[in-house]
């Protein structure tokens, strides 16, 4: 077995808007792994940080493709997919730019995906950047009937409870190994979610096709959550969580599940809108419900 046998070329693809401090710190960590063959992609969606000049000057190896405004995570990262398919790749690793690798992630998620021709992703052990030891994704299951991730990891400090590989139904897409026949069965992300749930659709989609997505405990990743959209429970991360909400909820509910969706939804708004009138966060408040009635807006608009 030859040494790409064991080590095919990947391509890393990551998106950009801003955020030029943590991009940089982002791929001196992929330039850091111990990984041989390595392509690095980046698509700029618009940045006015100067992103672009920066990285060019500072990572001349990088690849970019700059857009001239922001269009979402999901068109994103699809364009470079396409851009990484057409280079003949066939496996690709999305990382947001707010991540950082330990650096033998890549080795034992490429480890993992070459071992079953039915794996269609395979995601790290994620943990918060600012609490390092603090889980912040192991992926989960999906609720059937809610349509819901369940039996997370989320929140708990790695005392070991996470070290074998598992299948699991959901990964988030900040840091997850993609393999194409994947991409070739069930297409890119679905560019209707401009950001959030886009990762719930795909997984939701790669599980209906009856590939696997794995948990690849001994691969580490650190995430700064929300960075883009302004840390967890910001206006506008409230904003797009809601309103991409709606649009997946209607998308994947059938059946039965449409009444347990819209009964369990509901709750989950009046709860949301306790919490943040609690802490007294009204403008997330108004945020989340603008979110809420564009959503509905969207599916009626389509």
């Amino acid at each position: 077995m030859n040494q790409t046998q064991v080590f095919p070329p990947v391509c890393i693809l990551t998106t950009t808007w801003n955020q030029i401090e943590k991009t940089i710190d982002c791929l001196n960590s992929v330039f850091a792994l111990n990984y041989p063959h390595i392509s690095v992609l980046l698509v700029d969606n618009g940045s006015h940080d100067n992103t672009v000049n920066i990285v060019a000057r500072q990572f001349p190896q990088v690849k970019i493709i700059t857009l001239a405004e922001n269009l979402g995570f999901a068109t994103g990262y699809n364009i470079g997919l396409r851009a990484a398919i057409a280079e003949g790749f066939s496996y690709i690793f999305l990382i947001n730019n707010d991540t950082i690798l330990e650096p033998n992630c890549l080795n034992f998620l490429v480890e993992e995906i070459l071992s079953a021709p039915d794996i269609g992703m395979v995601t790290a052990k994620i943990y918060y950047d600012k609490d390092p030891q603090r889980i912040w994704s192991v992926g989960g299951k999906f609720n059937q009937n809610r349509l819901e991730i369940i039996e997370k990891g989320d929140d708990q400090i790695d005392l070991g409870q996470w070290q074998v590989p598992i299948d699991i139904d959901f990964a988030p897409l900040c840091g997850v190994l993609i393999n194409k026949t994947l991409l070739d069965k069930i297409g890119l992300l679905d560019e209707q979610f401009f950001v959030y749930y886009e990762d719930m659709d795909f997984c939701w989609r790669t599980r209906a096709a009856n590939f696997r997505i794995r948990l690849k405990p001994e691969a580490h990743i650190w995430h700064a959550v929300s960075a883009s959209s302004g840390g967890h429970y910001a206006p506008n991360e409230r904003y797009w969580m809601a309103r991409s909400s709606i649009r997946y909820f209607v998308k994947h509910a059938q059946g039965k599940q449409k009444l347990i969706v819209l009964f369990w939804r509901t709750g989950s708004a009046f709860h949301t809108t306790w919490k943040l009138l609690k802490a007294h966060n009204i403008i997330s408040l108004k945020a989340y419900w603008r979110g809420l009635w564009q959503g509905i807006k969207d599916i009626f608009d389509d």
